[in-house]
């Protein structure tokens, strides 16, 4: 996958069910997987032993896991179980009908240090042949590595926006600017439906402050 090396390597399919057997899964997710999912494939193993790379902080693998779907919609809760139940950061490879999308969580460990992960946002791709996925490896060791996909596949919302700025700093500000822009809708709604003038003018100057507080986070 992605022109990555034979070294990294894996090719094992994973029956979907091993995902949904856990008796904590909701009946509806069980369905999501068996409708929504053909096969399910781990198809590489990124690590310092598998390539010639330095070994991360933060990161000790990247798998690439292959779904085969049965539709070009995928429920992001059955990328929310896998990465659960894995226990290593994962590359998502989405393919229906030949057409594919690269799919990245950022994950992080949970501080319970028992080996637990947290996903905030997924970032994807759109569908596209193999060969133009945005992937390529770089970086020095595996965090660099984990690091660069992240960013490539999110592509401008998650552009460097300040010396220094750190891929969980660009992922919580990214969060800002969906939350902000979130509010702006709402508020626009609301100012749309008010039928008095002042509460018409209280509503535009907390959409302008959101607005410039939106700017601000977009721009640098």
């Amino acid at each position: 996958m992605i022109g990555l090396p034979k070294s990294t390597e894996f090719n094992k399919r994973i029956p979907k069910q091993k995902f949904y057997e856990n008796i904590n899964v909701s009946s509806a997710l069980k369905r999501i997987f068996i409708d929504q999912i053909k096969t399910i494939y781990w198809r590489n193993k990124i690590s310092i032993t598998t390539l010639n790379i330095y070994e991360g902080k933060n990161v000790k693998e990247i798998e690439v896991i292959e779904i085969k779907l049965e539709t070009t919609k995928l429920d992001e809760r059955v990328l929310k179980q896998i990465d659960k139940e894995i226990h290593y950061h994962i590359l998502f490879i989405l393919e229906y009908e030949n057409k594919y999308q690269a799919w990245i969580g950022y994950k992080e460990a949970t501080v319970s240090g028992n080996n637990a992960f947290k996903v905030n946002n997924y970032y994807h791709t759109e569908w596209m042949n193999e060969e133009l996925l945005p992937l390529k490896v770089e970086g020095l060791n595996i965090d660099m590595v984990y690091e660069s996909f992240v960013r490539q596949i999110a592509g401008e919302s998650l552009n460097v926006k300040s010396l220094g700025e750190s891929l969980k700093d660009s992922v919580a500000r990214n969060e800002e600017i969906q939350q902000l822009q979130k509010q702006i809708t709402v508020l626009k709604v609301k100012m749309r439906k008010e039928k008095q003038l002042n509460k018409q003018m209280q509503l535009n100057t907390e959409i302008k402050k959101l607005e410039r507080e939106l700017e601000k986070l977009i721009n640098g």
